[in-house]
């Protein structure tokens, strides 16, 4: 039985459920690489409006993966303006990564892949000539596929919580 993939362009509000749902698994994958993660209904409210404002705002766009017709998973990106104060020799428009999903059954099938580079075609479409993104250390699998699609590590978050 052979399956389809299919990766649509959605706006978020009018898949708010769809979105949400993902997000939420997301969040679960997150606390578990990192136990300070927020839990999704704490914090679904005003992520959402976030990233449907982004989407509306700033050039974003919310691809969702289909299997059979099922959502399995999805990516969101916008654009951000770079203001004079940045001290890398790149200037203007870039393109920010700040949600990516596939679940768990529909892994290791290169969805996520097809995701992402369906999102860089789209921007680079746009002139876009930088893309960021960022990801727990701990998350070995991710960073493993975007070394292999060419991204390179350039800098290193630290944190330490005060308490």
């Amino acid at each position: 039985m052979s399956t389809t993939l299919d990766i649509v362009p959605i706006r978020i509000s009018e898949h708010y459920q769809v979105i949400s749902s993902l997000m939420h698994e997301l969040h679960i994958h997150e606390h578990m690489l990192f136990d300070k993660t927020a839990a999704w209904p704490d914090i679904e409210t005003s992520y959402m409006r976030h990233v449907i404002q982004m989407q509306e705002e700033s050039e974003g766009l919310c691809l969702l993966a289909y299997v059979d017709n099922n959502p399995v998973g999805f990516i969101f990106g916008y654009v951000e303006e770079q203001d004079d104060s940045r001290i890398e020799i790149h200037e203007g428009k870039e393109l920010y990564v700040s949600d990516g999903f596939v679940q768990e059954q529909y892994r290791r099938q290169g969805i996520y892949k097809k995701l992402n580079e369906t999102m860089e075609q789209h921007y680079i479409g746009k002139g876009i000539k930088r893309m960021i993104r960022f990801t727990r250390v701990n998350n070995t699998r991710m960073r493993e596929l975007l070394e292999n699609e060419g991204y390179e590590v350039t800098r290193l978050l630290y944190e330490k919580w005060l308490y």
